[in-house]
């Protein structure tokens, strides 16, 4: 028993998963904000066509 609460290697994992999960966040949100860049680009365009 003690050995099994002295092995980290799951503590390890957790702390990979934890900092891909907030790296995705970060894409995600960046994504968005281009993505919402674009579309207003696309549209001024659009608007701006004879």
């Amino acid at each position: 028993m003690k050995r099994f609460a002295a092995d980290t290697s799951g503590a390890t994992a957790i702390e990979y998963a934890l900092v891909a999960g907030s790296v995705s966040i970060v894409i995600v949100a960046a994504v968005s904000m281009v993505g919402t860049n674009v579309k207003g680009l696309f549209q001024r365009l659009v608007d701006n066509m004879p």
